[in-house]
């Protein structure tokens, strides 16, 4: 297998234009020090970031190729690049216990499941720049009503404020793909715990999404909690007319139904 098809088997696809790398870094805010990037590949990302002088910048690697190529063309940066799968490491053994921001231009294949890390690591990642799959960034920044608005919405906005910065030409890139890119930012608000139960909040935004052209009344049958107690306002919606905060409030009032239940 050639490169660029094992680059693309990666679901990766490479950034030619060195302006849109510079830009992507930029938006990274200046007071963040430790920094992550995902699949730099062949550093047109890294360079620029490496510009910056961030107090601690990694690189993270699935292609043993591209690592090759980074301890070549980036010996400074030699000794922190990681061999291997984001979606697999501890993070641990790159920042210990210290918080750490993400960039990347993700790959296309899991770029859902990086962002589910990134919810699942929130304490420890203040923020995220990323370039995705142009629907992927919508479906993140969007609202509620939206048909787009989903999972991902949900959860990541109930911790982070989104941005959806700017849009990508797929002409851009090697090779090309087959849909537009964009840029989106993540920041942590300001919300540490939320007022109900975090596992049980998760549960119920999947439940109302996973079958998202039902009410929610019917929805929530999955989960096995009486909704006795539930206001017919939520029990007649629909999982995309609900914001973020609906979903913790009426994650709190399941909550108290367990409860008495158990």
């Amino acid at each position: 297998m050639d490169s660029v098809k094992a680059k693309k088997y990666l679901g990766q696809h490479f950034l030619k234009d060195e302006s849109i790398a510079r830009r992507i870094a930029e938006s990274l805010s200046e007071d963040v020090g430790n920094v992550l990037e995902i699949g730099p590949g062949m550093g047109v990302l890294t360079k620029y970031v490496l510009e910056q002088k961030r107090p601690n910048f990694w690189v993270i690697e699935i292609d043993s190729e591209s690592v090759e190529y980074l301890q070549t063309h980036y010996p400074d940066l030699s000794n922190r690049i990681c061999f291997g799968d984001f979606l697999r490491i501890d993070l641990s053994t790159l920042f210990a216990a210290e918080k750490f921001a993400v960039i990347g231009n993700f790959p296309y294949n899991i770029s859902s499941q990086i962002l589910f890390k990134v919810f699942d690591n929130r304490n420890r990642i203040p923020e995220v720049v990323g370039m995705f799959q142009k629907e992927v960034a919508e479906r993140v920044a969007a609202k509620p009503g939206s048909k787009i608005y989903g999972i991902l919405s949900v959860l990541l906005s109930v911790y982070y404020d989104i941005e959806y910065l700017f849009t990508v030409s797929e002409h851009v890139f090697n090779p090309p793909p087959k849909v537009k890119s964009a840029v989106i930012r993540l920041k942590r608000n300001g919300v540490e715990r939320l007022e109900c139960d975090e596992k049980l909040f998760v549960q119920v935004v999947k439940a109302g999404f996973n079958q998202r052209r039902k009410t929610l009344r019917n929805a929530l049958k999955a989960l096995n909690i009486s909704l006795d107690n539930v206001p017919d306002s939520y029990l007649q919606a629909r999982a995309e007319q609900l914001s973020s905060q609906d979903f913790v409030a009426l994650t709190s009032i399941l909550q108290n139904e367990t409860i008495e239940i158990k």
